[in-house]
């Protein structure tokens, strides 16, 4: 029996005003989802939050691409964990840089997902059982393909706007590789056009540590009635260093003791970073699925972007129209600003327009997600001007 989480479709205000819709769209055998691997997956289902209204012509439509471990809450209360206001949500809302009173906001929970969308939790309708690893391996190209075919279905031709950080920066870079006639703008955000050895690296101590779980029974963990919580929750922590920098652990936890005066010569949380990795890790578990995490690090890992351009990343962008804006963080070891400026001077041998900006900041990967004014005011007077060369009524 599958375990997809039913998605309750129509409003929600959420905790900060922000009112969404929440839905589920299915794709029957009449339309399957081509993937890269060869194989077709059908049926399929995808699930996805909207945001403000859609004007007469279609043309304010702002689509959300989440990171790894994201999701489609981009900006309402997550129904898992109950936290409100979003992964995003100082970006998505009345009046921030992603304006809800102006903008049609769409955010979709990529295909191999584990909230809604058909992944190797979901039943595979030839066995009843979860797909687990019958699942199709799947890239960044079909999380795009799928994204592309919700928005046909949902008539929607021409993208004002796609957005992301990290693994929704790659699909940014997809879409306007992929559909440059449906992107007037795009906006990559600490990512890369390709996924370097390190991360590949990073990706795959994590998921050996799933793999290595007793209770991960070669991936039929749903179907036996267990679930490999102890692995998933360490590549969590592995993964979660990553995202961080140096000079943010040291801030906010240097070498302070938790909850104790001294060491207590054992393998306890001695240390307030041991302490919050822990619970980044056990947390983590309660709301993402450990193959949907094998499969979305691996899709990552494929991706490169001018493999697809005869080896060339400009030829990606060749004679696009799209309006792009590229941000990097200075701090970010993850996805550095050297791996951002291959993709500047790529839309720059591609005579594309594209405006560049590397922001000062200690916080890691994670500053995209966190509160960087800087990057708040250049995303507002770059989607601004966008919307304004767009037409777009203020």
């Amino acid at each position: 029996m599958s375990k997809s989480r039913e998605l309750k479709t129509g409003p929600a205000a959420t905790a900060d005003g922000v009112e969404a819709v929440s839905a589920v769209e299915t794709f029957g055998p009449e339309t399957p989802l081509a993937l890269d691997c060869g194989v077709s997956l059908s049926p399929f289902t995808i699930a996805y939050q909207t945001y403000g209204t859609l004007n007469a012509d279609k043309s304010n439509v702002v689509l959300v691409c989440h990171a790894l471990t994201g999701d489609q809450y981009v900006a309402s209360r997550h129904p898992i964990t109950g936290k409100p206001g979003g992964w995003w949500a100082q970006m998505v809302g009345p009046g921030l840089p992603i304006d809800t009173d102006r903008f049609f906001v769409i955010c979709q929970n990529v295909i191999g997902g584990c909230m809604g969308t058909t992944g190797p939790m979901d039943t595979d309708p030839a066995t009843g059982k979860p797909y687990g690893l019958s699942f199709p391996v799947i890239t960044i190209g079909d999380m795009v393909r799928a994204q592309a075919m919700l928005l046909d279905r949902l008539g929607i031709r021409d993208i004002f706007c796609v957005i992301g950080g990290s693994m929704g920066g790659m699909q940014v870079l997809q879409w306007a590789a992929a559909y440059p006639e449906r992107v007037f703008s795009a906006i990559p955000i600490a990512t890369a056009a390709r996924h370097s050895a390190q991360n590949i690296a990073f990706h795959e101590v994590g998921r050996q540590a799933i793999m290595a779980d007793p209770e991960w029974r070669g991936g039929a963990y749903l179907d036996e009635g267990t679930t490999p919580a102890k692995g998933l929750a360490v590549a969590r922590m592995a993964a979660h260093i990553t995202y961080l920098s140096e000079a943010a652990l040291h801030r906010k936890f240097g070498r302070n003791l938790q909850n104790r005066e001294k060491v207590t010569y054992g393998f306890d949380a001695d240390f307030q970073i041991e302490s919050y990795l822990r619970h980044q890790g056990s947390t983590f578990v309660d709301r993402f699925d450990a193959n949907s995490y094998l499969y979305i690090t691996r899709a990552m890992d494929y991706f490169d972007l001018a493999a697809d351009y005869g080896g060339v990343l400009a030829n990606a962008f060749k004679g696009t129209a799209t309006r792009f804006c590229v941000v990097s963080f200075t701090s970010d070891w993850l996805f550095p600003t050297s791996d951002n400026r291959q993709i500047v001077q790529a839309l720059n041998a591609a005579a594309a327009n594209v405006s560049f900006v590397e922001i000062a900041t200690d916080k890691g990967h994670d500053a995209f997600l966190l509160d960087e004014p800087e990057m708040f005011s250049t995303l507002r007077g770059f989607i601004g001007s966008a919307a304004k060369r767009r037409g777009l009524a203020e």
